[in-house]
């Protein structure tokens, strides 16, 4: 078995990998860094790193997260980086079976087969399982990047 983190983004539920994924944290200050991408939003202070927070909605074109208590910030391993993710809600871990898991039709919920690494039923409900790594180009990737370099120098 397999766990995953169910997190909520608008109205769509989306499962993360739990070894990808470090913590859960309530959104707190975070500082926008000039001309990146508009789905960057800046970066954290997280226990002594600086992490560079995306808008996950945003970044796969889904409605913009509401400003509620419930949001919060997945920080997660993507690429040998750590990058938190601004969702609406983390609901649960769950575990689901390999077996269960099954490939991604070409688009889900707004998202391109790309960024996904299965869908499993999770009860009556369907879990979109992110594949992280997928979810950002090697552009994209390089800018996170080079937005640590900006804050460590």
């Amino acid at each position: 078995m397999d766990s995953y983190v169910v997190m909520r983004v608008g109205s769509e539920r989306y499962g993360a990998h739990v070894s990808q994924v470090r913590s859960v944290e309530r959104v707190g200050d975070i500082t926008p860094v000039p001309r990146t991408l508009p789905f960057i939003k800046g970066v954290m202070h997280l226990r002594g790193a600086i992490v560079p927070v995306i808008d996950l909605a945003e970044r796969v074109g889904l409605a913009q997260v509401s400003a509620d208590e419930e949001r919060r910030i997945v920080v997660a391993d993507v690429d040998e980086m750590l990058v938190g993710m601004v969702v609406d809600a983390v609901e649960d871990v769950v575990q689901i079976a390999p077996e269960s898991v099954e490939p991604p039709p070409s688009v889900v919920g707004g998202l391109e087969a790309v960024y996904l690494r299965g869908v499993a039923r999770l009860g009556d409900d369907l879990l979109v399982l992110l594949n992280l790594e997928r979810v950002f180009s090697a552009v994209e990737t390089e800018q996170l990047k080079q937005v640590e370099k900006l804050v460590y120098g």
